[in-house]
């Protein structure tokens, strides 16, 4: 993997496939627009799941789940305001913000950790 595009990309990749895994269907990955950026977002039975994916390697000065600043999570809310408004038949519907934290990807045994409800929208 050559630029840091193609290591998320695999690294969403790997999360999504761990969330499957446990009964999660996959909506989309790497939904966009001026706002932010979802990285995945699924479902759990009739509640839908905002998955944030941060990736660390072994000697980064902070845990992939200590990298999500304030700002990067008023990001992934705005975001998913965007996506609901677009999507209408999940307005109502439970919403949840979850994190997949990979760390010590440098290495040959990453650690991926799902925090479920890692944070709320408010």
């Amino acid at each position: 993997m050559n630029n840091r595009a193609e290591r998320g990309a695999h690294w969403e990749t790997v999360a999504s496939s761990h969330l499957a895994e446990h009964g999660l269907a996959i909506i989309v990955r790497g939904y966009r627009c001026r706002l932010g950026e979802l990285d995945i977002v699924c479902r759990d039975g009739n509640t839908l799941i905002i998955v944030e994916v941060r990736a660390r390697s072994s000697s980064a000065r902070t845990t992939a789940l200590g990298s999500i600043s304030r700002g990067k999570r008023r990001r992934i809310v705005n975001a998913a305001r965007h996506f609901l408004m677009l999507n209408p038949e999940w307005f109502h519907r439970p919403l949840r913000f979850d994190v997949v934290a990979i760390d010590a990807i440098d290495t040959g045994e990453p650690r991926l950790s799902w925090i479920r409800n890692a944070f709320d929208g408010g």
